[in-house]
């Protein structure tokens, strides 16, 4: 594909509606760049067709909860205005590096990791600040001879029973595969009850304004931000049934979601054991995982209006992109290339031939 010696470009003897169909099953972005650093008309043909953004739709639909693009620096624009305005290609390349960076972020390997980074508030507390969500971070389920757990409230009917922990994840955006809860084991009393849930539920999404960590108040009132009106949940999973075990028991996602806000909601559905001392049911959990891959954070999105806007903070003095380098005999920083594996390469900046 691309030009012959003879200057025979085969966009054009195939045709836009052809070679459009030919670029949309490309679903690795090292293909796409590489296409893309064809030729200028071959550039020119990527960027307009946004077969970049369709890439990541097509991997994550989540991609379309994005209702603008911002960009904080980029490098020089396109100067052929055949078929579309100065303004207007500035924007659909300045999305088209956006994207590109996104779909390298969703679709290279990666392996599973905690992406869970702090508290943002719990539904009730029994009694804190002994047994607080933050408790929940740790690891073990005792740190020293003092239990590590968080506990809700007690309820009298335990089919009522609707509990929920609200963490911040590593970045804006995260790949999520799983999450991971255990239910806490009451070591230190006699029958050694387990205080799970029937079942757990799962959301993701954007706070409706920035959670300042100064706001983030636990105790009394809980914290500023648990109510639903103040987030737009772009997912909720199926429900899951809990054992009623001491072990970090994993809930595997129907399939890999795009977390696009950095929040996730665990909704503790329905109480099982009756405590022996006041005759209420509680719900208390040991440890919390959110396993997946966080992405750049480089690429962050904030509410507005409507909508989230993503936005990407770009290098001004690079090209933007993790392990890249860089050349250029004008003294502009020039992206090459990025190694995806052994002996592959992520073209990143296209060829001015």
């Amino acid at each position: 594909m691309g030009e012959t010696g003879q200057g025979m470009d085969f966009l054009d003897c195939l045709g836009p509606d052809t070679s459009a169909t030919v670029f949309t099953l490309l679903d690795d972005p090292a293909d796409l760049a590489r296409a893309s650093a064809v030729s200028r008309s071959w550039r020119r043909f990527v960027i307009e067709n946004q077969f970049s953004k369709i890439q990541c739709l097509r991997a994550y639909p989540e991609v379309a909860t994005f209702t603008d693009i911002e960009v904080s620096s980029s490098g020089g624009v396109g100067q052929d205005d055949r078929t579309c305005s100065r303004a207007e290609f500035e924007k659909l390349e300045r999305d088209h590096r956006v994207f590109m960076h996104l779909g390298h972020g969703l679709l290279s390997p990666y392996n599973t990791k905690n992406c869970t980074n702090r508290c943002i508030g719990p539904s009730s507390t029994d009694r804190y600040p002994d047994e607080a969500m933050e408790n929940t971070l740790t690891t073990t389920d005792r740190v020293g001879r003092t239990p590590s757990y968080w506990s809700s409230r007690g309820h009298r009917d335990p089919a009522a029973m609707v509990e929920f922990l609200i963490y911040g994840l590593q970045s804006d955006l995260c790949l999520v595969n799983e999450i991971k809860v255990k239910p806490m084991k009451v070591f230190f009393r006699d029958d050694q009850p387990i205080y799970s849930a029937k079942r757990v539920r799962f959301q993701m999404g954007y706070p409706k304004s920035p959670l300042q960590s100064e706001t983030l108040v636990y105790g009394e009132n809980e914290g500023w931000h648990i109510a639903d009106s103040n987030y737009i949940w772009t997912y909720k999973s199926p429900e899951f049934t809990m054992l009623q075990e001491n072990v970090l028991q994993s809930f595997k996602l129907p399939h890999p979601v795009l977390c696009i806000g950095g929040v996730v909601k665990i909704e503790l559905l329905g109480g099982v054991v009756k405590d022996a001392y006041d005759g209420r049911y509680y719900i208390c959990v040991s440890h919390v995982q959110v396993a997946g891959k966080p992405l750049s954070r480089e690429l962050r999105v904030a509410p507005r209006g409507n909508g989230v806007v993503l936005s990407y903070y770009a290098d001004p003095h690079g090209c933007g992109m993790p392990h890249s380098e860089s050349s250029g005999d004008d003294g502009h920083s020039k992206c090459t290339a990025l190694r995806r594996g052994p002996g592959t390469l992520l073209w990143l900046e296209e060829q001015d031939n």
